[in-house]
């Protein structure tokens, strides 16, 4: 069986430069133009001509930079042209794309592994492609559909560049969370309680936990008290400020194999994981508190069993 280890250090680097991700800032005008001087390579989403603005806002999901599509394509308009800015950056000439970014492109169209993450937090989206060969990964990411951040680096300093995704912005607050450290709950009650707040029948909250809070549990499987368990519970949608959603999938020549997913919440003192799990009592959910370091290793579980 292949695995993909996002847990063992990274190697020392020959050189300070080697150690270094490349990352370049790039537009959608000079993106486009890049993939196609790549031999026409596709990338993450429908960047076509034809497709225009607004079949990239629905790609990259509603944003500040996306809500309103007219002002989307004005600064479409604004961009200077892709191939003249290209070549003043150095990264295209008469002899073809800068070779780093030719081979960027290559890797986001021809993977053998990709992360597709959504990461929403202090009110904005951020999207992330992460696509993985041949000990080499190339991610591409944006927030507004207009500028991209393009990297490419060795495969082991993938879990630093994950960390980097899931980094809190400086604009949230924390503080401390209702929400214990770690804690197991029916996934049925985490739903019912979510859908009772949404609809503000908060004082349903309590009727719910007399059917299922003796199934709440604290990191050494003990129940947790009634009134601890319905305030973590409940917490787990009040404190929402955030998500991050990754979803996981081998490529092969023919089509994606399998897909795997990872989910964490932002709750008031920073991410949680949410894993599912299947008990004899029926689906569960443990909600464990989590940092942005902590994504690679949580991911790595996941990798295994797409790729088994």
């Amino acid at each position: 069986m292949v695995t993909i280890d996002l847990t063992t250090p990274p190697v020392e680097p020959a050189s300070f430069l080697d150690g270094i991700p490349r990352r370049i800032a790039i537009t959608l005008p000079e993106l486009r133009l890049a993939a196609r001087a790549a031999g026409d390579a596709p990338l993450p989403f429908d960047l076509s001509e034809a497709a225009g603005p607004g079949a990239l806002e629905g790609r990259l999901g509603e944003s500040r930079g996306t809500a309103d599509e007219s002002a989307y394509a004005d600064a479409l308009g604004s961009l200077h042209d892709g191939e003249d800015t290209l070549r003043r950056r150095g990264l295209l000439s008469d002899d073809g794309l800068d070779a780093g970014l030719a081979g960027a492109i290559g890797l986001l169209a021809t993977p053998r592994l990709a992360l597709d993450i959504d990461v929403a937090a202090a009110g904005s989206q951020v999207k992330a492609w992460h696509r993985q060969s041949d000990g080499a990964v190339a991610t591409l990411a944006t927030c507004d559909g207009i500028v991209f951040e393009l990297a490419w680096f060795r495969a082991d300093q993938w879990p630093g560049e994950l960390a980097r995704v899931a980094a809190i912005p400086d604009d949230v607050d924390l503080r401390e969370s209702d929400v214990p450290a770690t804690m197991e709950v029916p996934f049925q009650l985490v739903d019912a309680i979510g859908e009772a707040l949404r609809s503000g029948r908060s004082d349903l909250v309590p009727v719910l936990m007399e059917h299922h809070g003796e199934g709440v549990l604290d990191a050494d499987a003990t129940p947790l008290a009634d009134t601890d368990a319905a305030t973590a519970v409940a917490a787990v949608h009040t404190e929402g400020r955030g998500r991050l959603r990754v979803l996981a999938a081998e490529v092969t020549e023919a089509a994606t194999t399998s897909v795997g997913v990872a989910s964490w919440v932002l709750l008031a003192d920073g991410w949680h994981s949410l894993t599912p799990h299947q008990e004899d009592s029926g689906p569960r959910v443990t909600v464990r508190r989590v940092d942005p370091d902590d994504l690679a290793t949580e991911l790595a579980p996941v990798l295994a069993q797409v790729i088994a």
